[in-house]
């Protein structure tokens, strides 16, 4: 039988790190312990600049934005403080892509931006440069993502049944409207009009557009 998390007590990694134990799916996204998931991108990896790129790339282009962004992570807290914009800049973008993939647009949009502002000017565009990343392509296309993804958003919506008198901010509207005897406080709520469906391979960057 299959322990709980609580039964497990705090999992950790074979170096005593904490690290959840739980397989995850595709997108990170953690799934019950016994479960077959997709094996997570060892921790603490130092690799040269090109074997991150293209490592990130083969797991971008595989709909695998989140293990992507622990092979950025890995290079941001591995290398020189100089380039610590332009991998926080990338995996912030991976990020943004697994939260869109995910359905949470308004997530997904604010992380692309973050990322992309990162790359867009400063030591974050100057190491780009370096290892021929495409810095301002990347920027255009999380900036176009983040406006799509953004579209799902929110809209102001009447939610019914609230009691006569309640304290809470609303419309009132005539009780037949609402199947009530009397005229009632009708909340004014916010509710999601959908997410954008995004496709993670199918919107995965080219980081270096002439190499593989």
């Amino acid at each position: 039988m299959n322990r709980t998390a609580r039964d497990r007590g705090r999992d950790r990694d074979e170096e005593g790190r904490a690290r959840s134990a739980r397989p995850r799916d595709g997108l990170g996204r953690p799934l019950p312990y016994g479960a077959e998931g997709v094996p997570r991108q060892p921790e603490g990896v130092v690799r040269a600049p090109d074997e991150t790129l293209r490592e990130a790339q083969r797991l971008l282009d595989a709909g695998m934005p989140f293990h992507a962004h622990e092979v950025f992570e890995d290079a941001w807290k591995s290398g020189p403080g100089s380039e610590r914009d332009l991998w926080q800049g990338l995996a912030q973008l991976a990020v943004g892509l697994t939260h869109a993939a995910r359905g949470n647009t308004a997530g997904g949009a604010r992380l692309l931006r973050r990322g992309a502002d990162r790359l867009a000017g400063g030591p974050g565009s100057t190491a780009a440069a370096a290892y021929g990343i495409d810095a301002v392509g990347l920027v255009a296309w999380a900036r176009e993502l983040a406006e799509r993804a953004g579209e799902g958003g929110e809209v102001e919506a009447v939610t019914e049944g609230a009691a006569e008198g309640a304290d809470t901010a609303g419309v009132t509207r005539p009780a037949a409207a609402v199947g009530r005897t009397a005229v009632e406080r009708v909340p004014v709520g916010r509710v999601p009009v959908g997410p954008v469906v995004v496709d993670a391979a199918a919107e995965a960057p080219r980081l270096r557009p002439d190499r593989p």
